[in-house]
């Protein structure tokens, strides 16, 4: 048996995990894009570094777009067998690679008419909605916490990962020659004071372990509720310079996690008086998505629900789906709170509206989550003077900020307690991926004082034997 690494390997996007065994099967572990990593971005979405026709089976962790987003394009290039997924994760994921298909079509479409207009070929996307739709078929629904038989040499078991709804490490069992090996591949770790999911679940102890590392050297804040910098932003913006607030934010988990705060200050009596728009078509659905699974919520939300049907909601709260409407925003010169997709600022709504409003100092531009190097997000928030928006360069001029605490992903005392339940001298090898290099090598050192013998961070397409 071997595992190779094509994707999340010394960077945060792109999970894609190709598990071999002695006999030929190939199960693939996620199927991710790459996202935020500049001109390389669309070559690394290109190469698969593998045969999709030869891959068994596909086992998804969780619907994020860095980790399902290549899908269609795997069904389109020769996949045909199941993709695994939780209940909420197969609803989800349809909606979200509709979403990446429709914004890959209206990119092309714009950036072909400039190419027209300089006589060069046009470009295709990476895949279409038809793609996307046609790779649902393939999508099936297995329950948390039952051991599932894939075939006759692999079975599954979801274990709660706490990062966004319907999210799971992936505990596999696998019977290779008469001898049982197990492997669980984390996803993405949540949280464990999580505001609305239930936290990590346990899980079987593990021969090798792939483990995300995004946070792997930080310690979130926990000092200064998110509540109370939100509201600072809102006044500083909003009341004292009377512009306007945008937010950046994804439309799972992230978009969920600011509305429930701000809905948590109107019951405190302590939001101001503003309108809130949420101009994401994507982040609408997804709030509707969540409110279905109440069950896997915490049990602080859970006693919430007890006087509040609906955590998400509050006075001033707009939703914003047409494209004209989102244009309107953009006319408004009232002070209001925008929360719009994508968190990284590299797509979407939320770009138009930084790029309408980057340049008027009375307005904030308020990051709450991590953003690849390259990205608009990352870009803003290491203080360039001017950057490039739609091939146009604008200067700086809003306020840029952001809130460290609203992060999906464990940090690194959250990783730590995750491996809470292992024997670290029974894991034969644990591999670090979804994490910046710097941040895996500091990461890498913790685990080793903490017992685990063989902590290995994978190159792209790196591939070792398992014993």
């Amino acid at each position: 048996m071997k595992i190779a690494f094509h994707g999340a390997a010394r960077t945060v996007t792109g999970s894609k995990h190709l598990l071999t065994l002695s006999n030929g099967r190939k199960y693939l572990l996620d199927c991710g894009m790459f996202q935020g990593l500049g001109q390389a971005t669309n070559a690394l979405n290109r190469n698969w570094g593998f045969e999709p026709s030869e891959i068994d089976f596909l086992i998804l962790s969780h619907a994020h777009i860095d980790h399902s987003g290549l899908i269609p394009k795997l069904t389109r290039d020769g996949f045909t067998g199941k993709i695994f997924c939780t209940p909420a994760t197969k609803e989800l994921t349809e909606i979200l690679l509709l979403d990446s298909a429709e914004i890959q079509e209206d990119d092309v479409k714009y950036l072909n008419k400039k190419r027209a207009a300089e006589k060069q070929p046009y470009l295709q996307p990476l895949y279409t909605t038809q793609d996307a739709e046609n790779s649902f078929k393939h999508l099936q629904a297995v329950e948390y916490g039952m051991w599932y038989k894939i075939d006759d040499f692999v079975e599954l078991m979801y274990t709660d990962a706490g990062h966004i709804i319907g999210s799971a490490a992936v505990n596999l069992k696998i019977n290779e020659n008469g001898k049982v090996t197990h492997l669980t591949f984390s996803g993405d770790v949540g949280r464990y004071r999580d505001v609305i999911l239930r936290s990590p679940a346990e899980f079987p102890q593990a021969d090798y372990i792939i483990l995300e590392s995004t946070y792997g050297n930080s310690l979130h804040e926990l000092n200064v509720t998110t509540p109370d910098q939100l509201l600072y932003w809102i006044e500083k913006t909003c009341l004292q310079k009377k512009g306007k607030l945008i937010i950046p934010a994804f439309s799972v988990g992230r978009t969920q996690e600011l509305l429930y705060h701000l809905n948590q200050l109107e019951l405190e009596r302590r939001l101001p008086d503003l309108d809130y728009f949420v101009d994401s078509p994507l982040s609408i659905k997804t709030t509707e998505l969540v409110k279905r699974y109440p069950s896997y919520f915490n049990k602080t939300i859970q006693h919430v629900l007890e006087t509040d049907s609906d955590p998400f909601g509050f006075k001033g709260l707009k939703f914003v789906r047409t494209v004209q409407e989102s244009k309107l925003l953009n006319f408004r010169n009232e002070p209001c709170v925008i929360i719009s997709a994508s968190g990284m600022a590299e797509a979407g709504r939320v770009k138009h509206h930084i790029s309408n409003n980057v340049e008027n100092s009375r307005n904030s531009i308020l990051m709450t989550g991590y953003c690849e190097p390259e990205s608009l997000g990352a870009r803003l928030l290491s203080g360039r003077k001017e950057v490039h928006i739609f091939g146009v360069m604008h200067e700086v001029h809003a306020e840029i900020g952001a809130i460290h605490s609203m992060s999906a992903h464990g940090d690194y005392e959250d990783l730590s307690q995750f491996l809470a339940n292992q024997d670290p001298k029974q894991v034969k090898r644990l591999f670090l991926v979804h994490g910046e290099y710097n941040v895996q090598q500091q990461f890498r050192q913790r685990l080793l004082k903490k017992g685990f013998l063989d902590v290995e961070i994978p190159e792209q397409h790196y591939e070792i034997g398992l014993t």
